[in-house]
């Protein structure tokens, strides 16, 4: 049988919408009681997704306009991360219209915006996680193998690797145009697919958007930290310790933060289908900003962290600063230097 309910429909949601996308489905407008806890996430979600929505759009753009400025010194790396925040950018364009419809308690953007922001959601969120993989391979073989790396710093290998990491986030997507409907009235956005089709949907999402790539930057930073140690055996330098060290400590950040960020997400997934839990309570909403904050985590860890970034961040800053100064009309008279 189909699964219309609100409950369950939103296992076919996308990685960030899956976790409260349907929650004003299941209001308990009918219960007198339950009014006040509603009301309480229909007031509380929109103000944490507007609070990730202006960090992720600022800190974003910000990388986005620096990383275009490296024009000399584009490689890989600024390729992967120009890549990763076009991704979020575009994921964090789909939030302001699943806030809405939590606030309000209905949706009412329409059939084709039900069905085309479900897909871009999924297809960004799928896209910004094979992508941080990929940046995890990237660096591994500039450390570990710098000669192949520079081989593939390429145009025609950046197109590839952007193409690689696109195709299958557009196809892990494409169900979400088949599938989802507008369903009662009020409208709300389901998802509509027999029981095996939504456990086989569900375990692909698993696999593709989470375990796969945990696997790859797992084995990645393990395979650096490996390399380093064995290079720190034969050249006892204190630099190469204070660079293991470094490495050591971003590649733990890395890992524990896509972990933390999504893998709430999936435990919530896997309960919906077993129907060991509903939409109600705190950790939907808890689950679901994590993985709503992935998109603006990202350019404090993949960018903010790097000092060459932050260097050129300052740059950026302090150049504005000089053309406004410049441009600023200051008095002249004796009590000036002018």
């Amino acid at each position: 049988q189909p699964l219309i309910s609100g409950e369950l429909g939103c296992k076919m949601d996308g990685l960030m919408e899956c976790l409260l996308g349907n929650a004003s489905n299941n209001s308990d407008a009918g219960r007198p009681e339950k009014l006040p806890r509603a009301q309480l996430y229909r007031v509380l979600v929109p103000v944490l997704d507007a609070a990730i929505f202006v960090i992720g759009v600022v800190g974003h753009t910000l990388v986005t306009i620096i990383l275009l400025k490296r024009r000399q010194r584009r490689n890989g790396t600024t390729t992967l991360l120009i890549n990763l925040s076009v991704a979020n950018l575009l994921q964090l364009a789909c939030l302001p219209f699943d806030s809405a419809a939590i606030a309000l308690g209905e949706w009412v953007f329409g059939s084709f915006l039900c069905k085309f922001l479900s897909f871009a959601d999924t297809a960004c969120s799928s896209a910004s996680v094979f992508t941080l993989a990929a940046l995890s391979i990237n660096r591994y073989l500039s450390i570990v193998h710098p000669t192949k790396a520079y081989r593939f710093h390429g145009s025609w290998y950046s197109r590839l690797v952007i193409g690689t990491i696109w195709l299958p986030a557009l196809g892990l997507a494409t169900p979400q145009l088949v599938y989802r409907i507008l369903w009662s009235e009020p409208a709300h956005c389901f998802a509509l697919l027999p029981d095996t089709g939504e456990t086989l949907y569900s375990i692909s999402l698993f696999v593709a958007g989470f375990v796969l790539p945990l696997v790859v930057i797992i084995a990645m930073y393990a395979g650096i930290m490996r390399y380093l140690w064995v290079k720190r055996k034969a050249m006892k330098t204190r630099y190469l310790d204070k660079y293991n060290a470094r490495v050591m400590f971003v590649s733990i950040t890395l890992v524990l933060a896509f972990t933390v960020c999504w893998l709430p997400s999936y435990v919530l997934l896997f309960l919906l289908i077993s129907r060991l839990a509903t939409l109600r309570g705190v950790f939907p909403i808890f689950a679901r900003g994590l993985a709503s904050s992935s998109s603006c985590v990202n350019p404090f860890i993949y960018a903010f962290l790097s000092k060459q970034f932050r260097n050129d961040l300052y740059a950026v800053l302090t150049r504005s600063c000089g053309k406004r100064d410049g441009n600023r009309v200051e008095p002249t008279g004796p009590g000036t230097d002018r």
